[in-house]
């Protein structure tokens, strides 16, 4: 895991979220997003962020969503996918690795500075795995009823400790800490 004394950049799990706990609403739509959180909203977060890694279904979001006025210059950024798409990206790596080698990659793009993980599923292997440090959510003023959960109910227990609380406009920017469980020996 990260050590900030040596000035490596930590895995942060970062998601925009309704107060009742969806990060897309129902067909994953995100556009409610843009309604309350714009790119320069916590630029500090920015400013820590070296590279972003991005499931498959939060990329293909994004770039329906191109259109809009979502520039967010998060550094490298990496998609993992079962299947790369047929016309290459220039502007993202896609990798076809396992999470674990994934992060490993994307860290090591990121100049020791912060590695973002966005999409749902990819978060959720990083916090089965032990790859993340802290996660980040903005809680946006809106219920929508339906959607993508914030977490699966696979994932099972994380346990986190809080330490910041922002708040810019109507955001509320919440940070956590994962408490990492050592393996506990048993000697017989």
């Amino acid at each position: 895991m990260s050590d900030v004394g040596t000035g490596t950049g930590k895995v942060v799990v970062n998601r925009a979220m309704s107060l009742d706990g969806f990060i897309a609403g129902p067909g994953h739509a995100m556009d409610w997003i843009f309604e309350y959180l714009t790119a320069d909203a916590f630029p500090e977060v920015m400013a820590a962020t070296g590279a972003m890694l991005v499931g498959r279904g939060t990329y293909e979001v994004a770039k329906r969503m191109a259109d809009q006025d979502t520039v967010y210059d998060g550094g490298a950024q990496f998609v993992l996918t079962h299947e790369p798409p047929e016309e290459p990206d220039p502007t993202v790596t896609f990798l076809t690795c396992d999470i674990e080698e994934a992060v490993a990659t994307a860290r090591g793009a990121a100049g020791g500075k912060n590695l973002e993980i966005l999409g749902a599923d990819v978060a959720a292997q990083c916090l089965r795995r032990g790859l993340v440090d802290e996660i980040l959510v903005y809680v946006l003023p809106v219920l929508l009823g339906d959607g993508v959960r914030f977490s699966p109910p696979t994932l099972g227990r994380i346990d986190l400790e809080p330490f910041g609380t922002t708040r810019s406009g109507a955001v509320t920017m919440l940070r956590f800490r994962v408490r990492k469980h050592p393996a506990v020996s048993r000697r017989t």
